[in-house]
Parts: structure tokens; sequence; C-alpha cells
């Protein structure tokens, strides 16, 4: 009995996950550190902020960390612990539930929640109406959702801005509805054909299961094969083909799973991870005073009676990998830029003035990233600093995500290459910093200056 109430209740934990993963998805968005978001990937403002540090288009080098580390992750908890995201975080599987078992079965009656494979008859009883009723209340927690996915590109404060006015804001109006309308089609009509046609997460299981994987599994040992090799069944409950075999053959297992599989098969790609068959066996079997034949476990301990590995070479694998990505998102992060510029050279590779005065000139593009309004100069460091002079620049101040375009031009009358057979590239350093704040908000770009070969000077042997 101890047995069954512990089997039992993975179904009551993982609606606790699911309270728990729709709780993040909500609240998240709304959590701000210093002005801006904990997690934002925003298009209007070109900007990523992560853990409240505002990232610019510039810096979106970490972009390629986070996707690692994101699907290095779901990949580690994968040979660890099977599809668990799939039957315990996905949003698919949430939204089914929510949909098929609380408002079809709990609220309307439509259905009972331990027979999943019985589709409804709505000839009967209302059911065609109540169908209308379910689509109705799930359209409206569609626009729930869908506005919530905007909230991680749109910040909730210019949403609910935007959508007072939403004629203004096609895009955003038109993104919103697109995403509740597929999500009412993927719910109601799609189903769990998503998870077992469209989603890719099930074409790569296959390759990052090994004999410790955690998994929902089919004690054939103890319950008898059910299966032959052309996966015909050769099991009944009429023709038992061992007295030992303890398989009823009830097909609890099979009528509850929401991917519509029989677990009893083996490892499959529907397979989910959701225990539900892990749970219904266990009810039926704890009647009988024996222990589920479906059991969440490995290969390994259920098939070898050997003890699950949950550390070992590849699991190993993927924490030195995570540990690395982070270790590296740490130090990109400590690489954060506080203002932009850009600078882009002329057309005009250099100019000579009299007395051998070389110019270049440059489009400097600045852009205060800050809240508060700075005063930005510029300055030359390094080699060249007492060789190459900046004319024409005077400092300027710019307001918060203000942009300005400045024309400068960098001169020398020094000597610099003696070079006759062609004009000579020399790279310099550009230290561009407001005055308020010199230390903090300071950025180093390298520039290229363009000295001419020396028969076009006019020097005097």
């Amino acid at each position: 009995m101890s047995e069954q109430v512990k089997q039992t209740a993975y179904r009551i934990k993982r609606y606790w996950a699911y309270v728990a993963a729709t709780l993040v998805a909500i609240v998240t968005p709304f959590i701000q550190i210093g002005g801006n978001q904990i997690f934002l990937l925003s298009f209007d403002k070109k900007q990523l902020h992560l853990m409240g540090v505002a990232f610019d288009m510039q810096e979106l080098y970490m972009m390629p960390f986070l996707l690692m580390f994101m699907f290095l992750g779901i990949f580690a908890v994968t040979a660890i612990g099977g599809r668990a995201w799939c039957g315990w975080a996905c949003p698919q599987t949430v939204f089914r539930v929510i949909y098929r078992d609380l408002i079809e079965g709990k609220l309307l009656g439509m259905r009972r929640i331990k027979n999943k494979q019985k589709e409804i008859d709505y000839s009967k009883d209302g059911n065609a109406f109540k169908r209308v009723i379910a689509i109705l209340i799930w359209t409206a927690l569609s626009l729930l959702a869908a506005a919530d996915f905007l909230w991680y590109f749109v910040p909730p404060a210019d949403f609910f801005a935007y959508m007072a006015n939403p004629m203004e804001h096609t895009y955003v109006l038109g993104f919103l509805l697109s995403v509740a309308a597929f999500l009412v089609y993927d719910v109601v009509f799609l189903k769990e054909d998503f998870c077992v046609y469209i989603c890719p997460y099930s074409r790569v299981q296959s390759v990052l299961y090994d004999d410790d994987t955690i998994q929902a599994i089919y004690s054939e040992k103890r319950g008898g094969k059910i299966y032959d090799k052309d996966e015909k069944l050769v099991f009944k409950a009429k023709d038992l083909p061992n007295e030992t075999d303890e398989c009823t053959a009830c097909q609890s297992c099979v009528t509850v799973c929401p991917t519509h599989i029989d677990i009893r098969k083996g490892a499959q790609l529907e397979c989910i991870n959701c225990l539900e068959c892990v749970d219904a066996c266990t009810t039926v079997m704890g009647k009988l005073g024996k222990e589920s034949l479906v059991r969440w476990s490995s290969t390994n301990e259920v098939e070898k009676d050997t003890k699950t590995k949950l550390i070992r070479g590849k699991t190993i694998m993927y924490a030195t990998a995570l540990l690395i990505i982070v270790g590296m998102l740490f130090v990109m992060g400590g690489k954060k830029e506080y203002m932009l510029l850009n600078i882009n050279k002329t057309t005009q590779l250099y100019k000579i003035k009299p007395q051998n005065e070389v110019v270049n000139n440059y489009v400097l593009l600045f852009q205060n990233t800050q809240k508060e309004t700075y005063t930005y100069t510029v300055e030359i460091v390094g080699d060249y600093a007492d060789k190459i002079k900046i004319k024409k620049f005077t400092n300027f101040k710019l307001s918060r995500g203000k942009m300005a375009k400045k024309v400068i031009q960098l001169s020398t009358k020094d000597m610099l290459s003696d070079d006759v057979t062609r004009d000579t590239p020399i790279t310099l350093t550009l230290r561009a910093y407001a005055i308020e704040n010199p230390k903090e908000i300071v950025v180093l770009r390298k520039a290229v200056f363009i000295f001419p070969r020396a028969d076009k000077l006019n020097i005097t042997k």
C-alpha cells in the first residue's frame, strides 16, 4: 500500500509542477532589476534584458551561449530523466491538461480523465453545445497565454499601453491574435499530434537515452511479454501464456495515455514521461497487493536489477559543458558596454593638405543606452596618441536612448610611413567616454588611418 501511495503521488506532483511553471511564466515578465526586465528580448528597442542588465544589438554575442545553455540543459535533463520536460513543464502538455482534463473533464463532464483514448460523442448529452463552451473558455485562456508570450518581447507596461489603442499598434495586436488562434487550433484540434508528428524533440530522444535514463518502463520480467517481434498483441487475460505473468490485461495503462500508446511495447518516441501509466498500473496492482508493473525507473534497474547511475560519463560531460557555458556567459556579461559606438570611414581614403598634413574622415554613431543624460567625448590612445590629432569634434550631450551622428577628422603632419609602393593602413585606438562617469561608461574602438605612399607627399630632399 505504501508503494501505491508513493506512485499515485506522481499525478499530484505533476499538477503542482504545472502550477509552478505557469506562475513562473506569468510572473517573470513583471520582475525588474534596476528598471530592466529580468528577461526580455525586445525587437522594438533592439535589446536583450538578462537578469536586470540591458544588452543592445551590438552585444547580442551572448545569444548563442543562451541558446546552447537552453538546448544542452534540455538534453541533460533528457539523458537523466527522459522527456521529463515534455510531461512536467512543456506548455503543450500543460495546455492539453487544462483543456482536456479540466475544462472538458471536470467542468463540463464531457469525458473521463482516466480514459483519454475514447473520443467524445458530440451527438449525446448536449456535448456539441458543451464543446462550443469549452472552446470559448479556452479561447479566453489562449488570449492570456498569447499575451504572456508577448510579454517576453514587449514589456508588460508597453503592452498594456499599446492595447489601450490597439488600432494604432496593429502589429502587436495581429501577433497577439495570431498566437491565440494557433493555441486554439493546436490544443482543440491538433491535440497530441503536435507531440507525435511535429515536435522535433521526440526525434532526438533516442540518441539521448541510455540504460540509466529514468523513464516510464514496463517490467516484462514480472508482467510477461505482451507483444511479439512484429508488435502484434499476443497476451490476453483469458489466455495467459504463463501463470507467473502478473499483467491482468486491464488496459488501464493504455486508456489513460494521452499520446495513445501502449507502454508495454517498450520505449517509444511518443511517450512524454507524464507517468499517467505508472499511476494507472499502481492503482490496479495495488488492489492486488502488488507493486506496479510500470515504474518510473531505468532499464538497468527494471530489467537488469542493477542500480541506476545518475553520475556517469554522459551526465559528467553535460555538467561540464553547462558549467563552461555559464562561465562564458559571466565573462561575456562582464564585458558589458554602457554606451554604443560605431565607427565608419568615409569613401575618401585620405586628403593631403598643405604642409603634408594628411587627413582621414570618419563617421561616428553614438548611442546613450543609460537612463541619465551624459556628455560624450573622444580621444586617441596608444602608440599614435601624440602623432595623430582629432579635429572638428566638440563634446556633446545625449539623453536616454538617443543617438547622434558625428563626423570627425583625424589629422597628422608626421611622417608615419616612407613606403613608396603603396598606401599604409595604420590601426589606432579611439577611446570614447562620458565625462560624468569616465571609468564605467567608456568604450574602445579600433579605426584604420590610411597614410599615403611617400611619393604623393611634397618631400624636400
